[in-house]
């Protein structure tokens, strides 16, 4: 029996820059658009499941707006994207009308069996000068973790060495003890009844939970760079791990690979 194909729907990873040259008394600039995401991707689509992507500048137009529409998604993954492209929505500050709530809507979606994940970076869980500012949010409700008040980046640079029980939990059986390092990740708090599958030193790096019938798991450090390096994304396991996870959180009776 194979694991399930799941259907994904992944926001956020992707950046707009502009940068500044000053060459004498001239001043010109450029700007770029990085597409992180494509590692996971490339990753996911090869494993067979189906991934739709939102980039980060167009969350808040095309993420759905009814549970209706989450339905038809297995899981929802937050990469690296804050709380307010989910809360100042186009015809709200256009036009001041009501519109929803879409950090309320993912609590229902997951509340009735959804699958929900958020990824660490610089602006999720609360992120660089805690811009991410998911504290105190239906998100912060239905994760397994609680969030600080303040800016929760722990930098690594001489690189976070991981080490795992493979015994932990059905996830990581038969991988091994040592893992590639990371170099950083966001600084969390277990809730009581979190299953923290792997952590550094005393930090959580990725807890398990569960909110009303739907699972939910915090993944405190990046899925690409910088935080995960070359020596992570191209890890032999790490496309084993992100299957696991995500039939974890889809609710699969099978997470193990035959």
């Amino acid at each position: 029996m194979m694991s399930k194909k799941l259907s994904i729907l992944f926001v956020g990873e992707t950046t707009i820059t502009q940068n500044g040259s000053i060459k004498g008394y001239d001043l010109t600039f450029s700007v770029g658009y990085e597409e992180s995401y494509l590692i996971m991707k490339e990753m996911l689509e090869s494993l067979g499941h189906t991934f739709t992507h939102i980039p980060s500048h167009l969350a808040a137009r095309d993420f759905p707006r009814t549970l209706e529409a989450l339905r038809s998604y297995d899981v929802i993954l937050f990469s690296d994207i804050g709380s307010d492209v989910f809360l100042l929505l186009p015809d709200m500050c256009r036009s001041g009308v009501r519109t929803v709530n879409l950090l309320k809507l993912i609590r229902e979606y997951v509340s009735e069996g959804g699958g929900f994940a958020m990824i660490g970076g610089y602006s999720t869980f609360q992120g660089y000068e805690a811009k991410g500012n998911y504290k105190d949010t239906p998100i912060e409700e239905i994760l397994p973790v609680t969030l600080l008040t303040y800016d929760d980046r722990v930098e690594v640079p001489e690189g976070a060495d991981l080490t795992c029980d493979p015994k932990r939990h059905e996830i990581l059986s038969g991988f091994p003890v040592q893992w590639p390092y990371i170099l950083g990740y966001n600084r969390l708090i277990p809730k009581d009844g979190a299953d923290v599958i792997l952590t550094f030193e005393k930090d959580p790096i990725i807890a398990l939970g569960s909110f009303g019938a739907g699972r939910t798991m915090a993944y405190a450090t990046d899925c690409t760079a910088h935080w995960a390096p070359d020596a992570m994304t191209g890890w032999e396991y790490y496309p084993i791990l992100w299957n696991r996870l995500l039939q974890w959180l889809a609710g699969s009776a099978q997470i193990l690979d035959d």
